[in-house]
Order: structure tokens, then C-alpha cells, then sequence
């Protein structure tokens, strides 16, 4: 499809979780604009099924398509595990998942060969990251680890204090154990409890969130039609929530620390 360089891009995620995707556009890629969906009627995405993540994500990947976006970021590792293929093949657009920038940034950077992955029940049983990690590299160990809880606790605004400490103590220590020197935020809401995660596992383990590398794919499948008409401020985009749009701009705004501008309720 030829890709018109002034469209928006489009980002969605179960929550604020892809505010974090949102960041690294707007440091990367300056002059983009940014359409949003946060499905907050439906967050968590942690204990839905296949077929329930397939559609919401289709919901959302028609109500952003229909604004005219040049390319769609699907932040969510849960509908990037199961639903992306399908959004590919449903629509004449480029759709960019977090799975494959998370394991090639963890291939990168582990020494001794064993990873962990932290995500949602879903992305974890789909086991998407742990085939693509073998498939680049045989040798690699991949350790998975569900954190339902996580998610739940950002959304909340609740990323630091002795609640969410000791979640991280209770569904961390498992990979601990195994000696892993790598671990992937396999969640764009995890990012946001990365100085809990970091001290829980210590200097010894890096933590890689997948956001960066995935910008850095959007910014190559661009190409000559990256949008040079800015800077814009987080508040210069567009930011559309499927629940009450004022809590995701007060939760929003704590998280990134910066003005999100105007939220709008839009119901799929």
C-alpha cells in the first residue's frame, strides 16, 4: 500500500500500557501524529481467551484504520501473541507487534543464555516468545513467568509502595532461582514498575523493554515517509478510551508525566 507520510500512526493497548510505546514515538519520531485506543472497558487483558482477544483487537484495528492511520502498533504483547497475523491479513495496513523487538533486544544483551519473560497469562501461554527465541537462537533458555497482578496495579496509578513490591517479590523469585541474566517486560504496562522490577532483580539482571526496538521497526517501515512537521507534545495527539476517559488522563499523566491534553470516550 503507499504510505501517506502526514497520516497518524495508530497505537492500542488494553490501558495506559502503550503510553509507554506513545514515549518512545515521541522521542524518536518527533513530527509523528499518534491516534490512541486504550480498551479500558475491557482491561485487563490478562485472563481472556484467544478468541476474545482476537476480536477486541479487531474492534480497535477497524476504529483506528477508519481515521486514516499509515501504520498500526499493536502494544499489546496478549493480542500481539494471538491476534496480529490476523490483523495483517484483514487489513491493508502495516501492523507492527512488541513480541519479536522483546526477544531480539533480550538475545542482544544476555551473556549466559538464559531469559525471562514476564507478561500476562495469555502472552505467556501462547509461548510466542520463547519459539521466536529458539528460532533465532537454539541454544537460548526462555523462562516464563505470569504477573496478573501487574497490570491491574498500574492501571491503579499503584507503582511503587509495599503492595507492589511484594508482588514482585512473589513473581520474580521463580526466575531468580534459574539464574537468568536477561528479562523481558513482556507488557508495555510493566515499564512503569521497572525501578520495583530492577530492585527486585538486581544490577545483575537487565531488564528490556521492548518499546525502543519496536519504534526503531516503525521508523525502518516508514521510511521516506516519516512526518518532519513538528516536534508535537504528548498533548498535540489523539487519545480515544473505550471507559471512563478521565480516569486514563489522571492515571495517564502521573505515569508519563506529561499533559495528555483532551481524552475522548469512544465505544466499540
Amino acid at each position: 500500500m503507499s504510505i501517506e507520510k502526514n497520516s497518524p500512526i495508530g497505537v492500542f493497548d488494553s490501558g495506559v500500557g502503550g503510553l509507554t510505546v506513545v514515549k518512545e514515538i515521541v522521542k524518536r519520531l518527533p513530527g509523528e501524529r499518534i491516534i490512541y485506543f486504550g480498551d479500558t472497558a475491557n482491561v485487563p487483558y490478562g485472563e481472556k481467551n484467544a478468541e476474545e482477544l482476537i476480536r477486541l483487537a479487531d474492534n480497535i484495528a477497524a476504529f483506528l484504520v477508519a481515521q486514516g492511520v499509515k501504520a498500526v502498533v499493536d502494544a499489546c504483547n496478549s493480542t500481539s501473541a494471538v491476534a496480529l497475523e490476523y490483523l495483517r491479513e484483514r487489513y491493508d495496513v502495516p501492523f507492527i507487534g512488541v513480541i519479536e523487538a522483546g526477544v531480539k533486544g533480550a538475545l542482544n544483551a544476555t551473556k549466559n543464555g538464559k531469559v525471562g519473560i514476564i507478561a500476562t497469562r495469555p502472552t505467556i501461554e501462547s509461548r510466542a516468545h520463547k519459539r521466536l527465541a529458539k528460532k533465532l537462537d537454539p541454544g537460548v533458555e526462555v523462562f516464563g513467568q505470569v504477573c496478573s497482578l501487574f497490570v491491574p496495579l498500574v492501571e491503579a496509578g499503584r507503582v511503587s509502595g509495599p503492595e507492589t513490591a511484594l508482588a514482585a517479590e512473589i513473581y520474580l523469585a521463580p526466575l531468580l532461582k534459574k539464574g537468568i541474566d536477561t528479562l523481558i517486560l513482556g507488557c508495555t504496562h510493566y515499564p512503569f514498575l521497572a525501578p520495583v522490577i530492577g530492585k527486585t532483580m538486581g544490577s545483575d539482571v537487565t531488564l528490556v523493554d521492548p518499546a525502543e526496538n519496536t519504534v526503531k521497526e516503525l521508523e525502518k517501515l516508514l521510511q521516506g515517509q516519516i512526518n518532519d512537521n513538528g516536534p508535537r507534545t504528548f498533548a498535540d495527539h489523539e487519545y480515544f478510551v473505550s471507559g471512563d476517559p478521565v480516569s486514563f488522563k489522571d492515571i495517564g499523566e502521573k505515569l508519563i508525566g506529561a499533559s495528555l491534553g483532551r481524552v475522548n470516550q469512544q465505544l466499540l
